[in-house]
């Protein structure tokens, strides 16, 4: 009961103790045979007192009390924390029985003690040997359960005092209303603060313990244990009358049909079963085939099941969990608590094992080599799954070999798996080795490993000697990919060797390699290293990998060189080319092309971290790009006693004095330029730490930029361009001190560029110029050339460009200076350094040029621009192209082309081959010379789906008016078609709704045939042969007869003058035939007529000579000034362009042929011939006719000037 007054008061004695918050005091009886203890677990804050004496003025204050059976005494708790919860209360009985009763037959709680505290009752129950104490309980039942009770009353059953391990709980509201238990058990009930009274009553009997019946088969061993640390539970082998019992450890065999007595009533709780089973196989089966025990076989125990499985030699045996297995760690436990092992024994006696839970993915079948053991650790109540055990022969592997000539490969066993063997050759001659088998000649040989997994024993070495002479050696350190032993780890040697004075030189590929730690591996899997043989021994040169600094190593006279690689990697060799380099006394050499920017970069040495070879020296050659500084740093060295000589470190750059240092000095920093570095060793003290050294080269900007003022004001149109197209994230560029990375200098203005570690070909400067005018009469020709830039530029123009706009109804005409231009396309191809590029002013390619072609005209009737490429502009002093403005044409694009007979001329569509702009024309006026034809072949040829009007392609000779060819998209174009004389090719694309139009033609030129014309010109001749000698013949006989009937005088300028009669000849007229004329000279005959022609100053004053009965024939006037009438052959007016439209809807009119030569006309007279009996020339002017003929000819068409185009 609370005493509040009382508690005040004495509360005053405790002040300079506590800080008392709550204080309680109370009257206590402990019951007879009661053991009543009150302790406190905050001694520092609370205690519990017995108040005695005169006027409660005796106190004695404790943190445990315990108190006196049926002795009454008061006690004042007091505490600052929550009285209830500051305080426990242990109240303790002892129940004694004989072996048939107890003491006190009836147990009830002390209802009035202490109730507002949380109370534990105990009750120790002590009784004879094999004697069972029960306790009934009276009143509502309990139920087993091992969480806490809800309403705070916690019964529990410790069959022994000394051991938890045999602890049961229990809540009240179930249906167990009896707890037996052994003598020595603790039955205790903890309630929480005024909680209500609970009646046992007890009795006791004699023990009877467990009894099992169990049948054990001869395959079988069971063995049932007691922990000695267990409560005393005795356990008994009962046959028939034979009965054997053992307080520790029963172990059955073969035994049917006996029973098993326990002296406890839950011999589960101290006793486990171990099982042991037998498998046997065969190659190819096991008995039994299945790992399994009877389902309520000791159910209720905690057993471990193990089966010993044994297989014949190269046998392998499967074991199939049917739920799965997941493999774990030694230390890892299951959560369900099955765990299983599994575990191989080798013939030499070592045992794997490895741990495995049920239920997961990673294992359903595990294969093993040898004989097996499985145990299963499984938890009471748990059932043993079952798993199949099967057997075959163990399945091992083969495959065909072949060496490459001059290599060996090696078959090494690295595990200490002594059971798998590599053979070679078939039975009977098979050979087998169990640790290395060596294959060196270059025939197909047959390896059979007698494990299924060679490649988890096994590694390959693949080697290979390469000799080198002075000059050469016989091949490269690369290995190509092979299909031998993909999946083994392999290593790739080469053992090189070359003339003892020189070295061998390995140069890498770029990006070089990085040398690593010696134990280290490279990321990609792909390990180099390098070994070189002196005579003190193998040294290692060091370790690498792709892609890093070290771009040469020279090594002296011998070295090997490996790779190796992982299995199941495919291989990625570097191409790494050998060399004989120069003599040197070098253990080795590395150069070394620092990057750029900022970058560490670790070095060591050989054999490091071993010790450096004694009286050696090594050199690294570092290549420092411009613009940088260095600065080397020993981070890990340690020095040799040295018993003669020094170690010394020598710097040297190019042909400068050499720098020697040692090791403790200060090495370069913030150094500029290539340098050489050499590390020179003593001779040391080997009992000692040798010479390492490990060393790290730092390279940083050194900030320097380049200045440009650049200055556009006096170059009108005049734009520049500079963009960053390297990789390197260092190069800085600025213009105006803002950093970009694209600079854009526009035209009339001035900017000031800097440009800080940016490497020529890391940046590209481009330059553009507008040339327009506004109208076409404004417009004036011009030259294509790049004018002067600011020399301050530190890179080099990369291209130019000049953008042409003309007026809307003007078009550019484009014609090269040297004159015709080549277009580039596949088999005709620009291999000139100038390349020009012609776009219209929205971008879309015209096409890509260079000189010296077929074309000798573009006209486009669009803005333009030509963009030049050169390798070097300063080089360029001629214009690229000549450009004129004309009227406007009605194609978009016209090329003026004049093919030639040697080469192909390959005509394609702007844009080729990527198709040609929507509703465009593009045409090309072909000349074909007169002596050949033209064969048209589209020989690349794709239409769209037209989504609006048609593509047109059309073929048409200058001069006519219908078209040799006219195709649609839905049309077939013929293959190939004959063209006598020059023409036009017109192509024209609609509006696609799905692919492109684009066309690759070539003109094919060919002589022309003259079979036929020659044929038809000697028969006519023949004929015309024929008609001329019947005239002559019938004008012959018809001036006989005239003679003969009357004379005739003959006039001679100068001479006698005869008469007919006259006999002055030797022969009469009609005997000698002299007036019988072959030709007659009319000049001759009229010239009397000639006093006043202008051909008078020509002809002879007199004529000298005697009787001739020949003359020449009139040949014409002989002034020297004359002109040689001569007309070429008919040609069209190739400068005259007409479009494809009928003659009555163009604005041009068709092209007219041109007939023969107007003076051999008989339709035309010349009309300087005078009109008098000779028909003379009048005059010596050019030949102007008159038509005589009535017969309508074709008119004469007007010559087209090309400026009407």
């Amino acid at each position: 009961m609370r005493l509040g007054a009382s508690c005040a008061l004495l509360g005053l004695l405790f002040l300079t103790a506590f800080d008392s918050s709550e204080c309680l005091q109370t009257v206590v009886r402990p019951d007879k045979g009661s053991m009543v203890t009150v302790s406190t677990a905050l001694p520092d804050q609370c205690a519990v007192c017995t108040v005695s004496g005169v006027n409660d003025t005796l106190t004695s204050c404790h943190p445990s009390l315990h108190l006196v059976p049926e002795e009454e005494v008061k006690l004042l708790f007091n505490c600052s924390q929550p009285i209830e919860q500051a305080f426990t209360v242990t109240i303790a009985r002892t129940i004694e029985c004989t072996k048939d009763a107890c003491s006190p037959t009836t147990v009830e709680t002390q209802p009035s003690i202490l109730t507002e505290f949380s109370r534990t009752f105990t009750w120790e129950l002590k009784a004879p040997e094999k004697t069972l104490v029960g306790l009934d309980i009276l009143g509502e039942g309990l139920m087993e359960t091992s969480q806490p009770c809800p309403d705070g009353s916690q019964y529990s059953v410790t069959t022994s005092k000394t051991s938890p391990k045999g602890r049961t709980q229990y809540c009240r509201g179930g249906s167990e209303t009896r707890l037996d238990a052994p003598n020595g058990a603790v039955v205790s009930l903890q309630v929480e603060p005024n909680f209500e009274s609970v009646l046992f009553q007890t009795s006791a009997s004699p023990l009877k313990g467990r009894t099992m019946a169990v049948s054990v088969d001869s395959s079988t061993t069971v063995v049932v244990s007691r922990d000695p640390k267990e409560p005393e539970c005795e356990v008994c082998f009962v046959d028939g009358s034979t009965r054997v019992c053992s307080p520790i450890e029963k172990t059955l065999t073969n035994d049917k049909n006996i029973s098993l007595e326990f002296s406890c009533l839950k011999p589960q709780d101290v006793y486990s079963v171990k099982m042991k089973k037998k498998i046997e196989c065969t190659q190819s089966s096991c008995t039994p085939a299945a790992g399994k025990i009877d389902p309520d076989y000791f159910t209720d125990f905690k057993r471990s099941v193990t089966w010993d499985i044994s297989v014949p030699e190269r046998t392998v045996l499967t074991l199939d969990f049917p739920g799965g297995l997941e493999e774990m760690s030694g230390a890892e436990k299951c959560q369900d608590g099955h765990q299983y092992s599994v575990s191989t024994t080798k013939s030499e006696g070592n045992i794997k094992t490895n741990s495995y839970c049920k239920g997961g993915t990673v294992s359903h079948h595990l294969d093993l080599l040898g004989a097996t053991t499985v145990t299963a650790e499984v938890p009471k109540g748990s059932e043993v799954d079952s798993f199949a055990v099967k057997a075959a022969p163990r399945g091992g592997r083969m495959m065909s070999v072949m060496p490459d000539p001059d290599t060996i490969i090696t078959i090494s066993n690295v595990t200490s798996e002594p059971d798998c063997s590599v053979c070679m050759n078939k039975k009977p001659n098979q050979i087998c080795k169990p640790t290395v088998l060596t294959l060196n000649i270059p025939s197909n040989t047959s390896v059979e490993f007698t494990c299924p997994q060679p490649q988890d024993v096994f590694t390959v070495e693949i080697n290979r000697e390469i000799d080198c002479t002075e000059a050469s050696c016989s091949g490269n350190i690369v290995q190509a990919e092979s299909l031998l032993f993909p999946d083994f780890n392999r290593t790739f040697t080469w053992d090189l060797k070359v003339v003892s004075t020189r070295a061998f030189q390995l140069d890498f590929p770029e990006p070089g390699m990085r040398q690593i730690p010696n134990e280290e591996t490279c990321p990609d899997e792909h390990t180099y290293s390098l070994i070189t043989y002196l005579r003190t021994g193998p040294a290692t040169i060091g370790t690498f990998c792709k892609g890093g600094t070290v771009t040469t190593i020279l090594a002296r006279y011998k070295g090997r060189i490996s790779l190796q690689v992982p299995g199941d990697r495919k291989l990625d060799p570097v191409d790494i080319k050998l060399n004989v380099g120069p003599e040197t006394s070098m253990v080795a050499i590395l150069k070394v092309n620092l990057p750029r920017g900022v970058s560490d970069t670790d070095f060591i040495t050989a054999n490091y971290p071993g010790d450096f070879p004694d009286n050696q020296q090594m050199q690294w050659d570092f290549t420092v790009p411009g613009m940088h500084n260095y600065t080397v740093h020993f981070h890990d060295h340690t020095a040799p006693e040295c018993l003669s000589n020094e170690v010394e470190v020598e710097y040297q750059k190019g042909n400068k004095k050499v720098t020697k240092l040692t090791l403790m000095d200060s090495q370069p920093q913030h150094a500029q330029g290539n340098f050489n570095m050499v590390l020179r060793n003593c001779e040391t003290n080997r009992t000692l730490q040798g010479l390492t050294l490990n060393y790290r080269v730092s390279v940083m900007r050194s900030g320097h930029p380049v200045l440009c003022a650049v200055d556009l004001t006096e170059r009108q149109g005049v734009s520049l361009q500079v963009e960053k197209v390297g990789s390197d994230p260092f190069c800085e560029m600025s213009v105006n001190s803002k950093v970009e990375k694209k600079i854009n200098v526009a035209a009339g203005t001035q900017a000031s560029l800097s440009f800080l570690d940016c490497p020529n070909e890391d940046v590209r400067l481009t330059a553009s110029k507008v040339i327009g005018c506004q109208d076409r009469t404004s417009c004036s020709a011009t030259q294509l050339t790049v004018p002067k830039l600011d020399s301050c530029l530190p890179m080099p123009l990369h291209s130019f460009t000049w953008h042409l706009k003309i007026p809307k109804d003007s078009t550019v005409d484009l014609v090269s200076p040297t004159g015709s231009l080549k277009q580039s396309l596949p088999d005709q191809e620009c291999n000139q350094s100038v390349s020009l590029h012609v776009a219209e002013g929205d971008g879309f390619p015209v096409g890509d040029f260079c000189f010296n072609g077929m074309v000798q005209k573009v006209q486009v009737h669009a803005n333009v621009s030509v963009t030049a490429t050169v390798p070097d502009f300063s080089k360029i002093r001629e214009p690229f192209l000549n450009v004129s403005i004309s009227q406007e044409i009605p194609e978009t694009i016209i090329n003026r082309v004049s093919p030639v007979a040697s080469s192909p001329n390959l005509l394609a569509t702007p844009n080729w081959p990527l198709g040609m702009r929507p509703s465009s024309t593009v045409s090309w006026i072909v000349t074909v010379p007169s002596q050949y034809e033209a064969q048209v072949q589209f020989v690349n040829l794709t239409q769209p789906k037209c989504k609006d009007r048609h593509t047109s392609i059309s073929v048409k000779m200058l001069g006519d008016e219908e078209p040799l060819m006219s195709s649609r998209e839905d049309e077939q174009v013929e293959d190939n078609l004959t063209v006598t004389r020059s023409f036009y090719l017109n192509m024209s694309n609609c509006i696609p709704e799905e692919g492109h139009f684009g066309a690759m033609t070539n003109i094919v030129l060919q002589k022309k045939s003259y079979l036929l014309p020659i044929l038809l010109g000697v028969a006519g001749a023949l004929l015309l042969l024929l008609t001329v000698l019947a005239v002559v013949c019938f004008i012959t006989k018809k001036k006989k007869k005239d003679k003969m009937a009357k004379e005739a005088s003959i006039y001679i300028g100068k001479g006698n003058i005869f008469r007919p009669s006259d006999t002055h000849f030797s022969k009469t007229r009609s005997d000698n035939d002299s007036h019988v004329y072959a030709s007659i000279d009319e000049a001759r005959i009229y010239g009397h007529l000639l006093a006043d022609s202008s051909y008078a100053d020509s002809m002879p004053d007199h004529f000298d000579g005697g009787q001739v009965d020949t003359y020449n024939t009139f040949t014409g006037p002989t002034d020297p000034g004359l002109p040689v009438i001569k007309e070429p052959d008919y040609e069209p007016e190739l400068d005259g362009f007409t479009t494809f439209l009928d003659p009555s809807e163009s604005f041009l009119p068709p092209r007219p042929r041109t007939p023969i030569d107007r003076q051999d006309s008989l339709g035309f007279q010349d009309r300087r011939m005078l009109d008098n009996t000779l028909y003379t020339f009048k005059s010596t002017g050019d030949i102007n006719t008159i038509r005589l003929s009535g017969v309508d000819m074709e008119p004469e068409p007007p010559t087209i000037l090309e400026d009407s185009l």
